[in-house]
């Protein structure tokens, strides 16, 4: 007597792609809302204030520099000393002469400083200078 054995149905081992769309737009959203585009730090500064300012509308084109009261100098969160400003802002101008330079100099920052860093960026071709200050009142 022969014993017959039945086969049983196949196992499909194919991914279930249904669902795959839901994933990708849920990881998209969560990529959205944790994502935090780094700002410029730059150093510690109080800014002096002013009666009237105006706003810059292009970010893109922005290189921030900062002095601090004890006088060091950052450019776009970077250490630098007085005489890495030149080939520094130079670099910058060759590669977009569109760059307009924003100072943010402490109020007890010394004027002497901020001339020599005018200077730098004058021979520097960066002409195109903002002074960043805050609003009275």
């Amino acid at each position: 007597m022969a014993i017959g054995f039945k086969q049983k149905a196949k196992l499909s081992s194919a991914i279930p792609n249904s669902s795959i769309a839901d994933i990708v737009f849920l990881l998209l959203i969560f990529f959205m809302t944790v994502t935090v585009f780094k700002e410029y730090q730059g150093l510690k500064v109080q800014l002096p204030k002013a009666k009237a300012t105006q706003k810059i509308e292009a970010k893109r084109d922005i290189t921030y520099i900062w002095i601090d009261r004890k006088n060091n100098i950052n450019i776009d969160d970077m250490m630098v000393s007085s005489a890495e400003v030149l080939p520094i802002m130079a670099d910058k101008m060759i590669n977009n002469p569109a760059v307009i330079v924003s100072i943010r100099a402490d109020e007890k920052a010394k004027y002497g400083r901020i001339a020599l860093l005018m200077e730098s960026l004058k021979e520097a071709n960066a002409l195109r200078i903002n002074f960043a200050t805050l609003t009275e009142g």
